[in-house]
């Protein structure tokens, strides 16, 4: 019989290594997903790092939303500290108006073969780090606003009123990305279609590997 993420969770935390291998392959390609925009090195010691966190939550899973949700909020911590520790100068880091751009300022190691995901690969960079966090739980995972809401700890009407914030942003990014019209029009209408398609390129780069 298949157990539950959370039984899973919970023979790990008692010593059950079976049970936190098996756990991790399932969740590995989700948390890997997760960073892989928003980091441009080091992504195997946040992975690592979420799941140390996961197998030490004391309070474990408590229903709040999905387990898919607990473990992304969980690995968006590490990424709070990630960044957090980063700054040279100490001054904390505000992840509702700076963008990965802004702290790495260097193309996305993700791959993307169209001009239109390429384009929204960089677009979502160059948005506010929360925000790009959003689009990307909403599209990618996909979580609703409810889940979202739940990993996040916010109401819902908050977030829906974040997300539609967030594309406006990345529209704007996106024409100041390009003088191509025809590839911005592409993204822009398509927008859940090609978030659609950078997600199956990076299973299928996972998968190749």
């Amino acid at each position: 019989m298949r157990l539950s993420d959370e039984a899973l969770l919970q023979a790990w935390q008692r010593g059950d290594k079976a049970a936190g291998t098996e756990l991790f392959d399932r969740y590995f390609h989700v948390v890997s997903r997760f960073f892989r925009n928003k980091v441009d090195r080091g992504i195997d010691d946040l992975i690592q790092a979420t799941f140390l966190r996961l197998l030490e939550a004391r309070d474990g899973f408590r229903g709040d939303g999905t387990f898919r949700g607990f473990v992304l909020g969980i690995a968006f911590n590490v990424l709070r500290n990630h960044y957090y520790t980063k700054r040279v100068d100490a001054e904390r880091v505000d992840l509702g108006v700076v963008s990965v751009h802004d702290l790495a300022p260097r193309p996305s190691e993700a791959l993307a073969a169209r001009a239109e995901a390429r384009l929204l690969l960089e677009g979502l960079r160059r948005i506010p780090v929360e925000h790009q966090v959003l689009l990307e739980l909403y599209f990618w995972e996909p979580l609703g606003a409810p889940e979202i809401a739940a990993m996040l700890g916010v109401p819902v009407g908050t977030i829906r009123t974040r997300i539609r914030r967030a594309k406006q942003l990345l529209e704007i990014e996106l024409g100041k990305l390009t003088t191509d019209a025809a590839v911005l029009n592409t993204t822009i209408d398509d927008l859940e279609g090609w978030a659609r398609r950078v997600r199956e390129g990076f299973d299928t780069d996972r998968r190749e590997r």
